[in-house]
């Protein structure tokens, strides 16, 4: 018997526009829950609970989710240590983001909601840029975390989920950052941010999510984890958001095709427009038949190429412990091939990782090891991380994911 949360695709249904026709394209059982809740034993990692992931795809708006998706799973605490604040690749698209958003819509002196705020190192930045006025929820916030100071009556951090409870808190700009894709019922939640508006027609909000049709068209499998329950084309984005009462004022993709961002306003008959960013469905549908087609190559690819280290005894390590390097290990299945996972982020340091228990380890960890191999969990810092291994005067060869083949510093 199916356990409660898990559906047959005949009596699915979308819960961004509610409508049936959801055909089921990717499987993977039995992953961590969580990817980056710390765990302070090897024994606390590999006993972390676990899910099943079903991917959907809504055949009438093309938005792909979890359909086994159990909300009840996952929780969300200090414990947690999603920020990539420590990389000075994403603090220089965080700030150039930040500064973008302040000089285009004059928030200076204005009040900022940010709905899954993390530790807060975005609000207090566009706090500090436009002298704002901040509310932040996110039940994983550490009063104190992050590097910019604000005064107490600047700020104020709510250790809790944005719920309708939360509407009366009213801003000039509501943002809400890689959260959207944590939301089972991403429709409710945005007709919750839609009532919390009401009348004030200049609010503006933005919302950035990943970019699913990356992640479809390069097969990043990496990119696919428990938490994620909700993915999100630029299509069926903003479409959703149309359904909610909003137009659409602006949508682009950022950080090398990685996100979606969306800039929208409040409206009572929101308009139907076309954008360049726009795909039917037919065609999303078909990204995701070519995901469920490449997927066991890709994965079979890297659990040879692993097998081979191994015969070779090369130290193979990889580069990031975040949800990309829990899915990864998830998904290639054998925990030995891989003995050490290195990170800047210091909070997770000397933890292991969710699901497969690998220690996490600093740079300086790499000084002594000397690994013969580096996989990098997200290409976009394969740059920084260079720069990292030049400093310990280090030469292993690098990989990406999303280059099959190795290649030298």
């Amino acid at each position: 018997m199916k356990p409660d949360h898990i559906k047959s695709p005949n009596s699915l249904k979308c819960p961004s526009c509610t409508s049936n026709g959801v055909r089921i394209f990717h499987e993977i059982k039995d992953v961590p829950v969580n990817s980056v809740m710390n765990c302070y034993t090897r024994e606390q990692a590999l006993s972390f609970p676990r899910g099943d992931i079903i991917l959907g795809i809504c055949g009438q708006c093309g938005f792909i989710y979890n359909t086994a998706f159990d909300r009840d799973r996952v929780r969300y605490s200090s414990e947690c240590e999603e920020s990539q604040g420590y990389s000075p690749t994403f603090n220089a698209f965080a700030e150039k983001l930040a500064r973008d958003l302040v000089d285009k819509y004059g928030l200076y002196k204005k009040r900022i909601i940010e709905i899954g705020c993390g530790k807060g190192q975005f609000l207090k930045l566009i706090c500090a840029l436009g002298r704002n006025f901040g509310v932040g929820f996110d039940p994983a916030y550490i009063p104190g975390r992050g590097d910019l100071d604000h005064p107490a009556d600047q700020i104020e951090f709510v250790k809790d989920y944005y719920s309708e409870k939360y509407a009366g808190y009213q801003g000039d700009f509501i943002c809400c950052r890689m959260t959207l894709e944590h939301i089972p019922n991403p429709a409710v939640m945005l007709e919750t941010v839609r009532r919390s508006i009401g009348g004030r027609p200049d609010t503006i909000v933005f919302f950035q999510v990943p970019d699913v049709t990356r992640i479809m068209q390069d097969c990043a499998f990496e990119d696919i984890y428990y938490e994620h329950c909700s993915y999100f084309s630029p299509d069926s984005l903003a479409r959703l958001f149309q359904r909610s009462g909003f137009d659409v004022v602006d949508l682009q993709r950022a950080y090398e095709n990685q996100y979606v961002c969306l800039e929208a306003k409040p409206a009572d008959r929101p308009r139907e427009i076309d954008h360049p960013l726009y795909e039917n469905v037919a065609a999303l549908n078909d990204l995701a038949a070519g995901f469920e087609t490449m997927y066991p190559s890709v994965l079979d690819h890297w659990q040879t190429r692993l097998e081979q280290f191994r015969q070779q005894s090369k130290k193979v390590m990889i580069w990031g412990s975040g949800s990309k390097g829990v899915a990864f290990l998830s998904a290639i299945g054998d925990p030995a091939a891989i003995d050490y996972v290195v990170d800047i982020h210091p909070f997770r340091q000397q933890t292991f990782m969710a699901g497969t228990g690998q220690q996490i380890v600093p740079p300086i960890f790499l000084k002594d090891y000397r690994p013969d191999i580096v996989i990098i969990m997200n290409a976009i810092y394969r740059e920084e991380i260079r720069q990292e291994l030049d400093q310990l005067d280090l030469e292993p060869t690098l990989m990406t994911l999303d280059s099959q083949e190795a290649t030298g510093t």
